[in-house]
Protein backbone atom coordinates (compact mmCIF):
# COMPACT_ATOMS: atom_id res chain seq x y z
CA UNK A 1 0.00 0.00 0.00
CA UNK A 2 1.24 3.58 -1.30
CA UNK A 3 2.76 5.83 1.75
CA UNK A 4 0.73 9.04 2.60
CA UNK A 5 2.52 12.57 2.06
CA UNK A 6 3.06 13.23 5.33
CA UNK A 7 4.49 10.17 6.34
CA UNK A 8 6.98 10.47 2.73
CA UNK A 9 7.97 13.65 4.05
CA UNK A 10 9.41 11.98 7.56
CA UNK A 11 11.28 9.54 5.67
CA UNK A 12 15.06 9.97 4.59
CA UNK A 13 16.37 10.30 1.36
CA UNK A 14 17.50 7.40 0.45
CA UNK A 15 13.38 5.93 1.86
CA UNK A 16 12.18 9.13 -0.02
CA UNK A 17 13.55 7.14 -3.09
CA UNK A 18 12.47 3.90 -2.52
CA UNK A 19 9.18 5.75 -2.03
CA UNK A 20 8.74 7.11 -4.93
CA UNK A 21 9.96 4.27 -6.79
CA UNK A 22 7.35 2.12 -5.41
CA UNK A 23 4.83 5.04 -6.67
CA UNK A 24 5.89 4.93 -9.49
CA UNK A 25 5.73 1.40 -10.57
CA UNK A 26 2.17 1.33 -8.81
CA UNK A 27 1.27 4.04 -11.05
CA UNK A 28 2.74 2.25 -14.42
CA UNK A 29 1.03 -1.05 -13.51
CA UNK A 30 -2.61 0.96 -13.18
CA UNK A 31 -2.22 2.25 -16.37
CA UNK A 32 -1.42 -1.29 -17.88
CA UNK A 33 -4.26 -2.21 -16.19
CA UNK A 34 -6.57 0.42 -17.66
CA UNK A 35 -5.03 -0.14 -21.01
CA UNK A 36 -6.23 -3.48 -21.06
CA UNK A 37 -9.42 -3.12 -19.36
CA UNK A 38 -10.15 -0.77 -22.08
CA UNK A 39 -9.87 -2.48 -25.54
CA UNK A 40 -9.59 -0.49 -28.60
CA UNK A 41 -12.56 -0.28 -31.35
CA UNK A 42 -10.32 -2.33 -33.77
CA UNK A 43 -9.96 -5.19 -30.72
CA UNK A 44 -13.72 -5.46 -30.41
CA UNK A 45 -14.39 -5.59 -34.31
CA UNK A 46 -11.81 -7.89 -34.40
CA UNK A 47 -13.87 -10.22 -31.63
CA UNK A 48 -17.04 -9.70 -33.67
CA UNK A 49 -15.60 -11.22 -36.81
CA UNK A 50 -14.29 -14.15 -35.01
CA UNK A 51 -17.55 -14.73 -33.18
CA UNK A 52 -19.10 -14.72 -36.95
CA UNK A 53 -17.03 -17.05 -38.37
CA UNK A 54 -16.95 -19.43 -35.68
CA UNK A 55 -20.74 -19.10 -35.80
CA UNK A 56 -20.79 -19.92 -39.36
CA UNK A 57 -19.10 -23.07 -38.80
CA UNK A 58 -21.66 -23.92 -35.76
CA UNK A 59 -18.77 -23.73 -33.26
CA UNK A 60 -21.24 -22.06 -30.79
CA UNK A 61 -18.76 -22.30 -27.62
CA UNK A 62 -16.01 -20.09 -29.43
CA UNK A 63 -18.42 -18.02 -31.12
CA UNK A 64 -19.87 -17.02 -27.37
CA UNK A 65 -16.11 -16.35 -26.03
CA UNK A 66 -15.59 -14.36 -28.32
CA UNK A 67 -18.79 -12.44 -28.36
CA UNK A 68 -18.55 -12.16 -24.45
CA UNK A 69 -15.12 -10.15 -25.39
CA UNK A 70 -16.82 -7.99 -27.68
CA UNK A 71 -19.25 -7.07 -25.20
CA UNK A 72 -17.24 -6.55 -22.20
CA UNK A 73 -15.42 -4.02 -24.69
CA UNK A 74 -19.09 -2.15 -25.59
CA UNK A 75 -21.50 -3.04 -23.51
CA UNK A 76 -24.17 -0.37 -24.80
CA UNK A 77 -23.70 -1.66 -28.25
CA UNK A 78 -27.03 -3.64 -28.89
CA UNK A 79 -26.30 -5.12 -32.02
CA UNK A 80 -23.73 -7.30 -29.99
CA UNK A 81 -25.90 -7.68 -27.08
CA UNK A 82 -28.07 -9.16 -30.04
CA UNK A 83 -25.65 -11.71 -31.15
CA UNK A 84 -24.46 -12.91 -28.27
CA UNK A 85 -28.46 -13.30 -27.32
CA UNK A 86 -28.85 -15.34 -30.38
CA UNK A 87 -26.07 -17.72 -29.78
CA UNK A 88 -27.20 -18.13 -25.85
CA UNK A 89 -30.41 -19.20 -27.68
CA UNK A 90 -28.60 -21.56 -30.05
CA UNK A 91 -27.05 -23.11 -26.99
CA UNK A 92 -30.55 -23.60 -25.24
CA UNK A 93 -28.97 -21.08 -22.03
CA UNK A 94 -32.66 -19.57 -22.52
CA UNK A 95 -32.29 -17.16 -19.25
CA UNK A 96 -29.02 -15.44 -20.47
CA UNK A 97 -30.84 -15.30 -23.78
CA UNK A 98 -33.79 -13.15 -22.48
CA UNK A 99 -30.78 -11.02 -20.42
CA UNK A 100 -29.93 -9.85 -23.74
CA UNK A 101 -32.67 -9.69 -25.73
CA UNK A 102 -34.05 -7.37 -22.65
CA UNK A 103 -30.82 -5.32 -22.22
CA UNK A 104 -31.09 -4.69 -26.16
CA UNK A 105 -34.69 -3.38 -25.42
CA UNK A 106 -33.41 -0.86 -22.81
CA UNK A 107 -30.88 0.35 -25.15
CA UNK A 108 -33.12 0.24 -28.43
CA UNK A 109 -37.08 -0.31 -27.70
CA UNK A 110 -38.01 -0.64 -31.22
CA UNK A 111 -36.41 -3.21 -32.32
CA UNK A 112 -38.72 -5.88 -33.25
CA UNK A 113 -35.94 -8.48 -34.10
CA UNK A 114 -35.04 -8.88 -30.12
CA UNK A 115 -38.79 -8.16 -29.09
CA UNK A 116 -39.60 -11.39 -31.34
CA UNK A 117 -36.68 -13.15 -30.43
CA UNK A 118 -37.27 -12.96 -26.91
CA UNK A 119 -40.86 -13.91 -27.45
CA UNK A 120 -39.85 -16.82 -28.54
CA UNK A 121 -37.81 -17.86 -26.14
CA UNK A 122 -40.70 -16.85 -23.37
CA UNK A 123 -42.76 -19.15 -25.57
CA UNK A 124 -40.80 -22.27 -25.51
CA UNK A 125 -40.36 -22.05 -22.16
CA UNK A 126 -43.77 -22.23 -21.21
CA UNK A 127 -44.47 -17.99 -20.19
CA UNK A 128 -47.02 -17.76 -21.92
CA UNK A 129 -48.10 -14.06 -20.36
CA UNK A 130 -44.60 -12.58 -21.68
CA UNK A 131 -44.96 -14.18 -25.11
CA UNK A 132 -48.30 -12.79 -25.48
CA UNK A 133 -47.27 -8.98 -24.41
CA UNK A 134 -43.99 -9.40 -26.64
CA UNK A 135 -45.50 -11.11 -29.48
CA UNK A 136 -48.55 -8.24 -29.31
CA UNK A 137 -45.86 -5.30 -29.29
CA UNK A 138 -44.23 -6.83 -32.47
CA UNK A 139 -47.24 -7.17 -34.16
CA UNK A 140 -48.35 -3.74 -33.56
CA UNK A 141 -45.51 -2.59 -35.30
CA UNK A 142 -45.32 -5.50 -38.10
CA UNK A 143 -48.86 -6.65 -38.28
CA UNK A 144 -47.66 -8.40 -41.52
CA UNK A 145 -45.55 -10.34 -39.66
CA UNK A 146 -47.06 -14.22 -40.35
CA UNK A 147 -44.36 -16.15 -38.08
CA UNK A 148 -45.15 -14.06 -34.88
CA UNK A 149 -49.06 -14.23 -35.90
CA UNK A 150 -48.66 -18.02 -36.33
CA UNK A 151 -46.95 -17.99 -32.85
CA UNK A 152 -49.48 -15.48 -31.32
CA UNK A 153 -52.05 -17.99 -32.55
CA UNK A 154 -51.58 -20.82 -30.42
CA UNK A 155 -50.66 -19.30 -27.61
CA UNK A 156 -53.87 -18.85 -25.84
CA UNK A 157 -54.98 -22.59 -26.27
CA UNK A 158 -52.03 -23.64 -25.22
CA UNK A 159 -52.51 -21.51 -21.95
CA UNK A 160 -56.15 -23.02 -21.27
CA UNK A 161 -54.71 -26.44 -22.15
CA UNK A 162 -51.74 -26.00 -19.18
CA UNK A 163 -54.50 -24.74 -16.91
CA UNK A 164 -56.33 -28.26 -17.95
CA UNK A 165 -53.51 -29.91 -17.14
CA UNK A 166 -53.48 -28.47 -13.81
CA UNK A 167 -57.26 -29.26 -12.94
CA UNK A 168 -56.69 -33.15 -14.00
CA UNK A 169 -53.22 -33.41 -11.94
CA UNK A 170 -55.54 -32.27 -8.88
CA UNK A 171 -57.94 -34.31 -9.61
CA UNK A 172 -55.67 -37.73 -9.97
CA UNK A 173 -55.80 -38.16 -13.63
CA UNK A 174 -51.98 -38.31 -14.47
CA UNK A 175 -52.75 -40.82 -17.60
CA UNK A 176 -54.81 -38.03 -19.57
CA UNK A 177 -52.31 -35.36 -18.38
CA UNK A 178 -49.33 -36.95 -19.32
CA UNK A 179 -50.41 -36.65 -23.21
CA UNK A 180 -51.66 -32.96 -23.08
CA UNK A 181 -48.33 -32.47 -21.12
CA UNK A 182 -46.50 -34.10 -23.95
CA UNK A 183 -49.09 -31.80 -26.64
CA UNK A 184 -47.38 -29.00 -24.84
CA UNK A 185 -44.13 -29.43 -24.85
CA UNK A 186 -43.99 -29.65 -28.76
CA UNK A 187 -44.60 -25.98 -28.14
CA UNK A 188 -42.81 -25.07 -25.23
CA UNK A 189 -39.56 -27.76 -25.02
CA UNK A 190 -37.92 -25.79 -22.34
CA UNK A 191 -40.67 -25.37 -19.92
CA UNK A 192 -39.38 -26.70 -16.34
CA UNK A 193 -42.91 -26.77 -15.06
CA UNK A 194 -44.25 -28.49 -18.33
CA UNK A 195 -41.38 -31.24 -17.71
CA UNK A 196 -41.50 -31.52 -14.14
CA UNK A 197 -45.42 -31.74 -14.07
CA UNK A 198 -45.06 -34.71 -16.45
CA UNK A 199 -42.12 -36.47 -14.53
CA UNK A 200 -44.40 -36.33 -11.54
CA UNK A 201 -47.06 -37.99 -13.62
CA UNK A 202 -45.15 -40.55 -14.73
CA UNK A 203 -43.64 -41.77 -11.06
CA UNK A 204 -47.47 -41.95 -9.79
CA UNK A 205 -48.45 -44.06 -12.78
CA UNK A 206 -45.33 -46.53 -12.25
CA UNK A 207 -42.98 -44.85 -15.14
CA UNK A 208 -40.02 -44.38 -13.55
CA UNK A 209 -37.40 -44.59 -16.37
CA UNK A 210 -39.66 -42.22 -18.16
CA UNK A 211 -39.85 -39.26 -15.23
CA UNK A 212 -35.93 -39.96 -15.14
CA UNK A 213 -35.93 -38.72 -18.66
CA UNK A 214 -37.73 -35.97 -18.04
CA UNK A 215 -35.62 -34.81 -14.71
CA UNK A 216 -32.76 -35.01 -16.97
CA UNK A 217 -34.34 -32.31 -19.19
CA UNK A 218 -35.24 -30.40 -16.17
CA UNK A 219 -31.83 -30.37 -14.49
CA UNK A 220 -30.13 -29.48 -17.86
CA UNK A 221 -32.41 -26.68 -18.38
CA UNK A 222 -31.69 -25.50 -14.47
CA UNK A 223 -28.00 -25.20 -15.39
CA UNK A 224 -27.27 -28.55 -13.33
CA UNK A 225 -28.24 -28.35 -10.29
CA UNK A 226 -26.94 -31.07 -6.97
CA UNK A 227 -30.52 -31.42 -6.22
CA UNK A 228 -31.11 -32.17 -9.52
CA UNK A 229 -27.96 -34.85 -10.13
CA UNK A 230 -29.27 -36.02 -6.25
CA UNK A 231 -32.93 -36.70 -7.08
CA UNK A 232 -32.20 -38.56 -10.15
CA UNK A 233 -29.93 -40.49 -8.67
CA UNK A 234 -32.05 -41.95 -5.89
CA UNK A 235 -34.86 -42.76 -8.55
CA UNK A 236 -31.81 -44.37 -10.45
CA UNK A 237 -31.01 -46.44 -7.03
CA UNK A 238 -34.88 -47.02 -6.67
CA UNK A 239 -35.49 -49.08 -9.48
CA UNK A 240 -31.64 -50.81 -9.33
CA UNK A 241 -29.78 -49.01 -11.40
CA UNK A 242 -27.01 -49.19 -9.13
CA UNK A 243 -24.30 -48.25 -12.01
CA UNK A 244 -26.24 -45.13 -13.43
CA UNK A 245 -26.98 -43.70 -9.92
CA UNK A 246 -23.39 -43.93 -9.22
CA UNK A 247 -22.25 -41.59 -11.94
CA UNK A 248 -25.19 -39.52 -11.02
CA UNK A 249 -24.11 -39.00 -8.14
CA UNK A 250 -20.39 -38.29 -8.93
CA UNK A 251 -22.00 -35.18 -11.00
CA UNK A 252 -23.69 -33.58 -7.86
CA UNK A 253 -20.18 -34.09 -6.25
CA UNK A 254 -18.27 -32.10 -8.86
CA UNK A 255 -20.43 -29.18 -8.18
CA UNK A 256 -19.92 -29.64 -4.18
CA UNK A 257 -17.33 -32.83 -3.04
CA UNK A 258 -18.60 -32.04 0.83
CA UNK A 259 -22.43 -32.22 -0.30
CA UNK A 260 -24.61 -33.06 2.73
CA UNK A 261 -26.71 -35.23 0.76
CA UNK A 262 -25.14 -36.59 -1.86
CA UNK A 263 -21.59 -37.65 -0.23
CA UNK A 264 -23.20 -39.67 2.45
CA UNK A 265 -25.39 -41.59 -0.67
CA UNK A 266 -22.09 -41.95 -2.34
CA UNK A 267 -20.41 -43.95 -0.23
CA UNK A 268 -22.73 -46.05 0.52
CA UNK A 269 -23.79 -46.62 -3.54
CA UNK A 270 -20.16 -47.18 -4.64
CA UNK A 271 -19.75 -50.13 -2.21
CA UNK A 272 -23.51 -51.61 -3.54
CA UNK A 273 -22.52 -51.30 -7.03
CA UNK A 274 -18.99 -52.80 -6.73
CA UNK A 275 -20.55 -55.78 -5.11
CA UNK A 276 -23.13 -55.92 -8.12
CA UNK A 277 -20.65 -55.57 -10.62
CA UNK A 278 -18.37 -58.22 -9.15
CA UNK A 279 -21.39 -60.26 -8.85
CA UNK A 280 -22.68 -59.85 -12.64
CA UNK A 281 -19.16 -60.49 -13.99
CA UNK A 282 -18.68 -63.47 -11.84
CA UNK A 283 -21.90 -64.99 -13.35
CA UNK A 284 -21.01 -64.19 -16.73
CA UNK A 285 -17.49 -65.94 -16.14
CA UNK A 286 -19.04 -69.01 -14.33
CA UNK A 287 -17.38 -68.30 -11.18
CA UNK A 288 -20.70 -69.04 -9.08
CA UNK A 289 -18.59 -68.70 -5.61
CA UNK A 290 -17.61 -65.31 -5.92
CA UNK A 291 -20.56 -64.17 -7.31
CA UNK A 292 -21.96 -65.65 -4.03
CA UNK A 293 -20.47 -63.91 -2.31
CA UNK A 294 -20.76 -60.49 -3.83
CA UNK A 295 -24.24 -61.13 -4.07
CA UNK A 296 -24.15 -61.51 -0.28
CA UNK A 297 -21.91 -59.12 0.24
CA UNK A 298 -25.03 -56.82 -1.28
CA UNK A 299 -27.98 -57.85 0.55
CA UNK A 300 -25.80 -57.31 3.96
CA UNK A 301 -25.29 -53.75 2.80
CA UNK A 302 -28.52 -52.67 1.54
CA UNK A 303 -31.12 -54.21 4.07
CA UNK A 304 -33.90 -51.95 2.74
CA UNK A 305 -34.30 -50.57 -1.05
CA UNK A 306 -35.97 -53.61 -2.73
CA UNK A 307 -35.14 -53.22 -6.70
CA UNK A 308 -31.29 -53.21 -5.64
CA UNK A 309 -32.35 -56.44 -3.03
CA UNK A 310 -34.01 -57.60 -5.76
CA UNK A 311 -30.71 -57.67 -8.52
CA UNK A 312 -29.37 -59.39 -5.71
CA UNK A 313 -31.72 -62.23 -5.07
CA UNK A 314 -31.86 -62.35 -8.76
CA UNK A 315 -27.29 -62.91 -9.29
CA UNK A 316 -27.53 -65.48 -6.23
CA UNK A 317 -30.80 -67.26 -7.68
CA UNK A 318 -28.73 -67.83 -10.89
CA UNK A 319 -25.06 -68.68 -8.99
CA UNK A 320 -26.31 -70.98 -6.22
CA UNK A 321 -27.75 -72.93 -9.34
CA UNK A 322 -24.95 -73.15 -10.85
CA UNK A 323 -23.22 -74.05 -7.68
CA UNK A 324 -25.35 -76.98 -7.59
CA UNK A 325 -26.73 -75.31 -3.96
CA UNK A 326 -30.26 -76.17 -4.97
CA UNK A 327 -32.22 -75.38 -1.47
CA UNK A 328 -30.34 -71.68 -1.27
CA UNK A 329 -30.91 -71.00 -4.87
CA UNK A 330 -35.07 -71.71 -4.29
CA UNK A 331 -34.93 -69.67 -1.34
CA UNK A 332 -33.53 -66.17 -3.78
CA UNK A 333 -35.22 -66.97 -6.25
CA UNK A 334 -38.07 -66.55 -4.69
CA UNK A 335 -37.66 -63.83 -3.24
CA UNK A 336 -36.48 -61.89 -6.13
CA UNK A 337 -39.96 -63.33 -7.56
CA UNK A 338 -42.04 -62.09 -4.92
CA UNK A 339 -40.96 -58.60 -5.64
CA UNK A 340 -40.52 -58.68 -9.49
CA UNK A 341 -41.98 -62.05 -12.15
CA UNK A 342 -38.94 -61.96 -14.57
CA UNK A 343 -38.52 -64.84 -17.04
CA UNK A 344 -35.24 -65.32 -16.63
CA UNK A 345 -35.73 -65.39 -12.64
CA UNK A 346 -38.84 -68.22 -13.75
CA UNK A 347 -35.90 -69.59 -15.72
CA UNK A 348 -33.39 -69.72 -12.99
CA UNK A 349 -35.64 -71.51 -10.32
CA UNK A 350 -36.78 -74.09 -12.97
CA UNK A 351 -32.86 -74.80 -13.49
CA UNK A 352 -32.57 -75.35 -9.37
CA UNK A 353 -36.15 -77.36 -9.53
CA UNK A 354 -34.31 -79.93 -12.25
CA UNK A 355 -31.27 -80.46 -10.00
CA UNK A 356 -33.49 -80.98 -7.35
CA UNK A 357 -36.03 -83.58 -9.57
CA UNK A 358 -38.59 -81.44 -9.37
CA UNK A 359 -39.98 -81.89 -12.57
CA UNK A 360 -43.55 -80.99 -12.59
CA UNK A 361 -42.46 -77.99 -10.74
CA UNK A 362 -39.39 -77.00 -13.61
CA UNK A 363 -41.82 -77.13 -16.18
CA UNK A 364 -45.08 -74.97 -14.21
CA UNK A 365 -42.12 -72.49 -14.19
CA UNK A 366 -41.23 -72.62 -17.56
CA UNK A 367 -44.82 -72.30 -18.84
CA UNK A 368 -44.58 -69.10 -16.26
CA UNK A 369 -41.35 -68.06 -17.74
CA UNK A 370 -43.40 -68.04 -21.40
CA UNK A 371 -46.43 -66.47 -20.28
CA UNK A 372 -44.00 -63.49 -19.42
CA UNK A 373 -42.38 -63.73 -22.65
CA UNK A 374 -43.98 -66.40 -25.31
CA UNK A 375 -40.65 -66.04 -27.32
CA UNK A 376 -38.59 -67.20 -24.04
CA UNK A 377 -36.80 -69.70 -26.84
CA UNK A 378 -35.19 -70.99 -23.04
CA UNK A 379 -38.35 -71.48 -21.40
CA UNK A 380 -39.29 -73.24 -24.57
CA UNK A 381 -36.06 -75.58 -24.40
CA UNK A 382 -36.51 -75.83 -20.79
CA UNK A 383 -40.10 -77.83 -21.40
CA UNK A 384 -38.92 -80.33 -23.19
CA UNK A 385 -35.45 -80.61 -21.24
CA UNK A 386 -37.46 -81.49 -18.34
CA UNK A 387 -39.85 -83.79 -19.81
CA UNK A 388 -37.00 -85.98 -21.04
CA UNK A 389 -35.44 -85.55 -17.95
CA UNK A 390 -38.44 -86.46 -15.97
CA UNK A 391 -38.76 -89.89 -18.04
CA UNK A 392 -35.06 -90.55 -17.97
CA UNK A 393 -35.64 -90.00 -13.94
CA UNK A 394 -36.98 -93.60 -14.40
CA UNK A 395 -34.04 -95.25 -15.64
CA UNK A 396 -30.15 -94.65 -14.65
CA UNK A 397 -28.63 -91.86 -13.40
CA UNK A 398 -25.00 -91.28 -14.41
CA UNK A 399 -24.10 -88.36 -12.25
CA UNK A 400 -25.37 -90.14 -9.34
CA UNK A 401 -24.12 -93.58 -10.04
CA UNK A 402 -20.74 -91.80 -9.75
CA UNK A 403 -21.82 -89.43 -7.21
CA UNK A 404 -19.91 -86.28 -8.80
CA UNK A 405 -22.07 -82.88 -9.73
CA UNK A 406 -23.86 -82.47 -13.28
CA UNK A 407 -20.96 -79.76 -13.67
CA UNK A 408 -17.63 -82.10 -13.10
CA UNK A 409 -14.72 -82.34 -15.03
CA UNK A 410 -13.36 -84.81 -17.12
CA UNK A 411 -10.53 -85.45 -14.38
CA UNK A 412 -13.16 -85.89 -11.37
CA UNK A 413 -15.59 -88.14 -13.33
CA UNK A 414 -12.42 -91.04 -14.16
CA UNK A 415 -11.49 -90.58 -10.23
CA UNK A 416 -15.23 -90.98 -8.92
CA UNK A 417 -15.31 -93.62 -11.24
CA UNK A 418 -11.66 -95.72 -10.20
CA UNK A 419 -13.05 -95.17 -6.14
CA UNK A 420 -16.59 -96.75 -7.59
CA UNK A 421 -15.00 -99.73 -9.72
CA UNK A 422 -12.97 -100.57 -7.08
CA UNK A 423 -15.71 -100.34 -4.27
CA UNK A 424 -18.55 -102.39 -6.40
CA UNK A 425 -16.39 -105.08 -8.09
CA UNK A 426 -18.02 -108.12 -8.43
CA UNK A 427 -14.75 -110.07 -6.80
CA UNK A 428 -15.40 -108.60 -3.52
CA UNK A 429 -19.16 -109.97 -3.34
CA UNK A 430 -20.69 -113.50 -2.87
CA UNK A 431 -23.85 -114.74 -3.48
CA UNK A 432 -26.76 -112.74 -3.99
CA UNK A 433 -24.88 -109.55 -2.77
CA UNK A 434 -22.30 -110.39 -6.09
CA UNK A 435 -25.10 -110.31 -8.41
CA UNK A 436 -26.33 -106.81 -7.02
CA UNK A 437 -22.54 -105.77 -7.54
CA UNK A 438 -22.67 -107.20 -10.84
CA UNK A 439 -25.55 -104.76 -11.67
CA UNK A 440 -23.63 -102.05 -10.11
CA UNK A 441 -20.48 -102.74 -11.79
CA UNK A 442 -22.18 -102.29 -15.39
CA UNK A 443 -24.05 -98.73 -13.99
CA UNK A 444 -20.32 -97.17 -12.86
CA UNK A 445 -19.04 -98.59 -16.50
CA UNK A 446 -22.47 -97.03 -18.30
CA UNK A 447 -21.63 -93.64 -16.36
CA UNK A 448 -17.79 -93.43 -16.99
CA UNK A 449 -18.58 -94.18 -20.94
CA UNK A 450 -21.12 -91.24 -20.98
CA UNK A 451 -19.43 -88.91 -18.90
CA UNK A 452 -16.52 -88.82 -20.47
CA UNK A 453 -17.57 -88.99 -24.10
CA UNK A 454 -17.86 -85.03 -24.79
CA UNK A 455 -20.89 -85.82 -27.29
CA UNK A 456 -22.84 -88.57 -25.39
CA UNK A 457 -22.85 -86.79 -22.41
CA UNK A 458 -23.86 -83.41 -24.01
CA UNK A 459 -27.14 -86.18 -25.32
CA UNK A 460 -27.46 -87.15 -21.44
CA UNK A 461 -27.69 -83.72 -20.50
CA UNK A 462 -30.13 -83.09 -22.85
CA UNK A 463 -32.47 -86.25 -21.48
CA UNK A 464 -31.51 -88.91 -23.67
CA UNK A 465 -29.83 -91.82 -22.63
CA UNK A 466 -26.94 -92.72 -25.39
CA UNK A 467 -26.88 -96.17 -23.80
CA UNK A 468 -30.84 -96.59 -24.09
CA UNK A 469 -31.54 -99.72 -26.25
CA UNK A 470 -35.00 -97.75 -27.27
CA UNK A 471 -32.93 -95.17 -29.11
CA UNK A 472 -31.43 -97.56 -31.10
CA UNK A 473 -27.92 -97.16 -29.44
CA UNK A 474 -25.21 -99.67 -28.72
CA UNK A 475 -24.10 -99.87 -25.30
CA UNK A 476 -23.23 -102.02 -22.37
CA UNK A 477 -27.14 -103.30 -22.63
CA UNK A 478 -27.65 -106.37 -24.40
CA UNK A 479 -23.23 -106.29 -25.25
CA UNK A 480 -20.50 -107.99 -23.31
CA UNK A 481 -20.58 -105.98 -19.85
CA UNK A 482 -17.21 -106.08 -19.18
CA UNK A 483 -15.75 -105.56 -22.60
CA UNK A 484 -14.53 -102.09 -21.42
CA UNK A 485 -12.03 -103.01 -19.24
CA UNK A 486 -10.23 -105.54 -20.74
CA UNK A 487 -7.98 -102.87 -22.45
CA UNK A 488 -6.77 -99.86 -20.37
CA UNK A 489 -8.54 -100.53 -16.94
CA UNK A 490 -6.26 -99.37 -13.88
CA UNK A 491 -7.01 -102.61 -12.28
CA UNK A 492 -7.03 -106.09 -12.77
CA UNK A 493 -10.14 -107.96 -13.04
CA UNK A 494 -10.69 -111.63 -11.91
CA UNK A 495 -14.09 -113.04 -12.56
CA UNK A 496 -14.96 -116.47 -10.88
CA UNK A 497 -18.55 -117.34 -11.67
CA UNK A 498 -20.20 -120.70 -10.87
Amino acid sequence: MALPLSDLLLLGSGEKKLAACVLLLLLELFMEGADAAAPSQADIDNHLELGKDFLARGQLSDALTHYHAAVEGDPNNYLTLFKRGTVYLALGKTRFAIQDFSRVLELKPDFTAARSQRGIVHMKSGDYEHALQDFELVLREEPQNGLVHEHYSRLRPAKEQWELVQHLLSNNDEQNAIGMITQLLEISPWSVAFRQARSDAYLKTNDPLSAIADLRQVNRLSQDSTEGHYNIAQLLYNIGHATNALKEIRECLKFDPEHKLCFPFYKKLRKVEKQLVTAETAREEKQAPECIVAGEAVLKHEPEELMIRYEAHKLLCSCYTTDEQYGKALSHCKHALDIMKDSQVYCDRAEALLGSEMYDDAIHDYQSALEIDENNSRAKEGIQKAKKLQKQAERRDYYKILGVKRNANKQEIVKAYRKAAQKWHPDNFKDEEKKLAEKKFIDIAAAKEVLTDPEKRRQFDNGEDPLDPESNQHGFRGADPFAHFQHGSPFQFKFHFN
